[in-house]
Protein backbone atom coordinates (compact mmCIF):
# COMPACT_ATOMS: atom_id res chain seq x y z
CA UNK A 1 0.00 0.00 0.00
CA UNK A 2 2.84 2.35 1.07
CA UNK A 3 4.49 1.73 -2.82
CA UNK A 4 0.52 2.83 -4.13
CA UNK A 5 0.11 6.08 -2.23
CA UNK A 6 4.10 7.39 -2.39
CA UNK A 7 3.76 6.72 -6.27
CA UNK A 8 0.19 8.48 -6.27
CA UNK A 9 1.15 11.38 -4.56
CA UNK A 10 5.03 11.91 -6.15
CA UNK A 11 3.60 11.76 -9.55
CA UNK A 12 0.34 13.55 -9.28
CA UNK A 13 2.28 16.46 -8.02
CA UNK A 14 4.87 16.33 -10.24
CA UNK A 15 3.10 15.89 -12.92
CA UNK A 16 1.28 19.62 -11.88
CA UNK A 17 3.14 21.96 -14.94
CA UNK A 18 4.41 18.74 -16.51
CA UNK A 19 4.49 19.14 -20.50
CA UNK A 20 1.56 16.13 -20.66
CA UNK A 21 -0.59 18.44 -18.55
CA UNK A 22 0.04 20.68 -21.02
CA UNK A 23 -0.51 18.57 -23.67
CA UNK A 24 -4.13 17.67 -22.08
CA UNK A 25 -4.91 21.30 -22.15
CA UNK A 26 -3.82 21.45 -25.68
CA UNK A 27 -6.13 18.14 -27.02
CA UNK A 28 -8.97 19.44 -24.74
CA UNK A 29 -9.29 23.27 -26.91
CA UNK A 30 -8.37 21.26 -29.70
CA UNK A 31 -10.53 18.19 -29.94
CA UNK A 32 -13.48 18.86 -27.35
CA UNK A 33 -13.96 15.10 -26.71
CA UNK A 34 -12.89 14.95 -22.85
CA UNK A 35 -13.66 11.15 -22.87
CA UNK A 36 -11.51 9.66 -25.78
CA UNK A 37 -8.63 12.06 -24.23
CA UNK A 38 -8.60 10.78 -20.87
CA UNK A 39 -9.11 7.14 -21.98
CA UNK A 40 -5.92 7.62 -23.89
CA UNK A 41 -4.50 9.33 -21.04
CA UNK A 42 -5.35 5.81 -19.34
CA UNK A 43 -3.98 3.98 -22.14
CA UNK A 44 -1.02 5.38 -22.61
CA UNK A 45 -0.27 5.54 -18.93
CA UNK A 46 -0.77 2.29 -18.95
CA UNK A 47 1.63 0.89 -21.12
CA UNK A 48 4.38 3.57 -20.60
CA UNK A 49 4.34 2.93 -16.98
CA UNK A 50 4.05 -0.36 -16.89
CA UNK A 51 7.23 -0.44 -19.41
CA UNK A 52 8.91 1.48 -17.03
CA UNK A 53 7.87 -0.50 -13.65
CA UNK A 54 9.21 -3.29 -15.56
CA UNK A 55 12.86 -1.70 -16.21
CA UNK A 56 12.91 -0.55 -12.51
CA UNK A 57 11.87 -4.35 -11.01
CA UNK A 58 14.50 -5.93 -13.42
CA UNK A 59 16.73 -3.60 -12.16
CA UNK A 60 16.52 -4.83 -8.51
CA UNK A 61 17.95 -8.56 -10.45
CA UNK A 62 20.91 -6.98 -12.08
CA UNK A 63 22.36 -4.91 -9.39
CA UNK A 64 23.55 -5.52 -6.15
CA UNK A 65 21.75 -3.92 -3.01
CA UNK A 66 24.49 -1.16 -2.14
CA UNK A 67 24.69 -0.52 -6.17
CA UNK A 68 21.12 -0.08 -6.07
CA UNK A 69 20.52 2.42 -3.01
CA UNK A 70 23.34 4.36 -4.32
CA UNK A 71 22.03 4.58 -8.32
CA UNK A 72 18.39 5.21 -6.40
CA UNK A 73 18.81 7.59 -3.21
CA UNK A 74 20.78 9.93 -6.31
CA UNK A 75 17.92 9.52 -8.65
CA UNK A 76 15.67 10.74 -6.35
CA UNK A 77 17.68 13.42 -6.01
CA UNK A 78 18.48 14.38 -8.88
CA UNK A 79 14.37 13.95 -9.40
CA UNK A 80 14.14 16.76 -6.87
CA UNK A 81 16.36 19.50 -8.98
CA UNK A 82 14.63 18.30 -12.50
CA UNK A 83 11.03 18.42 -10.97
CA UNK A 84 11.78 22.12 -10.46
CA UNK A 85 12.61 23.27 -13.97
CA UNK A 86 9.83 24.32 -15.75
CA UNK A 87 8.40 22.30 -18.91
CA UNK A 88 7.38 23.03 -22.06
CA UNK A 89 5.63 20.84 -24.96
CA UNK A 90 7.94 19.23 -27.10
CA UNK A 91 7.92 19.88 -30.62
CA UNK A 92 7.27 16.50 -32.19
CA UNK A 93 4.73 16.40 -29.84
CA UNK A 94 2.94 19.42 -31.28
CA UNK A 95 3.48 18.13 -34.71
CA UNK A 96 2.14 15.12 -34.32
CA UNK A 97 -0.63 16.48 -32.76
CA UNK A 98 -1.75 18.21 -36.20
CA UNK A 99 -2.62 15.08 -37.52
CA UNK A 100 -6.10 14.20 -36.38
CA UNK A 101 -6.97 11.54 -39.69
CA UNK A 102 -5.81 8.99 -36.29
CA UNK A 103 -9.26 10.30 -34.38
CA UNK A 104 -9.31 11.66 -30.86
CA UNK A 105 -8.17 8.40 -28.63
CA UNK A 106 -5.61 6.87 -30.92
CA UNK A 107 -4.10 10.39 -31.13
CA UNK A 108 -4.05 10.84 -27.52
CA UNK A 109 -2.68 7.17 -26.95
CA UNK A 110 0.67 8.03 -29.15
CA UNK A 111 1.12 11.14 -28.28
CA UNK A 112 0.93 10.67 -25.02
CA UNK A 113 2.94 7.64 -24.53
CA UNK A 114 5.92 9.46 -27.13
CA UNK A 115 5.63 12.42 -24.35
CA UNK A 116 6.03 10.34 -21.49
CA UNK A 117 9.12 8.35 -23.38
CA UNK A 118 12.14 9.95 -20.57
CA UNK A 119 9.78 11.83 -19.19
CA UNK A 120 10.20 12.77 -15.01
CA UNK A 121 7.23 10.26 -14.21
CA UNK A 122 8.57 7.82 -16.54
CA UNK A 123 11.73 8.06 -15.25
CA UNK A 124 10.28 8.22 -11.17
CA UNK A 125 8.12 5.50 -12.12
CA UNK A 126 11.60 3.22 -13.09
CA UNK A 127 13.33 4.72 -9.58
CA UNK A 128 10.06 3.67 -7.79
CA UNK A 129 9.48 0.16 -9.18
CA UNK A 130 13.01 -0.87 -8.39
CA UNK A 131 12.42 0.90 -4.83
CA UNK A 132 9.50 -0.69 -3.98
CA UNK A 133 8.93 -4.72 -4.05
CA UNK A 134 5.11 -3.53 -5.61
CA UNK A 135 5.31 -3.28 -9.35
CA UNK A 136 1.95 -3.36 -9.57
CA UNK A 137 1.31 -0.92 -6.44
CA UNK A 138 4.26 1.43 -8.42
CA UNK A 139 2.38 1.20 -11.81
CA UNK A 140 -1.49 1.45 -10.40
CA UNK A 141 -0.08 4.72 -8.15
CA UNK A 142 1.89 6.13 -10.47
CA UNK A 143 -0.84 5.92 -13.39
CA UNK A 144 -3.41 7.37 -11.12
CA UNK A 145 -1.31 10.23 -10.24
CA UNK A 146 -1.18 11.25 -13.84
CA UNK A 147 -4.92 10.76 -13.89
CA UNK A 148 -5.49 13.13 -10.86
CA UNK A 149 -3.13 15.74 -12.85
CA UNK A 150 -4.48 15.22 -16.22
CA UNK A 151 -8.09 14.58 -16.15
CA UNK A 152 -9.02 17.90 -14.32
CA UNK A 153 -6.67 19.89 -16.89
CA UNK A 154 -8.61 18.07 -19.77
CA UNK A 155 -12.30 19.09 -18.35
CA UNK A 156 -11.34 22.11 -16.62
CA UNK A 157 -9.20 23.43 -19.35
CA UNK A 158 -6.77 26.37 -18.76
CA UNK A 159 -8.70 28.05 -16.44
CA UNK A 160 -7.70 25.90 -13.99
CA UNK A 161 -4.10 25.65 -14.96
CA UNK A 162 -3.80 29.44 -14.01
CA UNK A 163 -4.47 29.38 -10.76
CA UNK A 164 -2.75 26.83 -9.15
CA UNK A 165 0.36 27.21 -7.60
CA UNK A 166 2.56 25.79 -9.30
CA UNK A 167 6.06 25.88 -7.38
CA UNK A 168 4.73 25.47 -4.20
CA UNK A 169 3.41 21.72 -5.93
CA UNK A 170 6.55 21.57 -7.38
CA UNK A 171 8.21 22.58 -4.65
CA UNK A 172 6.58 19.98 -2.36
CA UNK A 173 7.28 17.31 -4.88
CA UNK A 174 11.00 17.74 -5.00
CA UNK A 175 10.67 17.82 -1.36
CA UNK A 176 9.42 13.91 -1.10
CA UNK A 177 11.81 13.25 -3.93
CA UNK A 178 15.27 15.01 -1.44
CA UNK A 179 13.12 12.71 1.62
CA UNK A 180 12.95 9.27 -0.47
CA UNK A 181 16.47 10.24 -1.68
CA UNK A 182 18.17 10.79 1.77
CA UNK A 183 16.08 7.95 3.69
CA UNK A 184 17.32 5.71 0.38
CA UNK A 185 21.34 6.62 0.58
CA UNK A 186 21.05 6.42 4.36
CA UNK A 187 19.70 2.71 4.13
CA UNK A 188 16.25 2.83 5.06
CA UNK A 189 13.97 0.25 3.71
CA UNK A 190 17.19 -1.71 2.85
CA UNK A 191 15.29 -5.25 3.12
CA UNK A 192 12.71 -3.87 0.12
CA UNK A 193 15.87 -3.47 -1.79
CA UNK A 194 17.02 -6.94 -1.51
Amino acid sequence: MEAFLVSTGIVALAEMGDKTQLLSLVLAAKFRRPIPIILGILVATLLNHALAGAVGAWLTTVLGPDALRWILGLSFLAMAVWIMIPDKLDDEASAFEGRGHYGVFLTTVIIFFLAEMGDKTQIATVALAAQYASLVGVVAGTTLGMMIANVPAVLIGDKMAHRLPLKLIHGVAAFIFVVLGVLTLMGVGQSALS
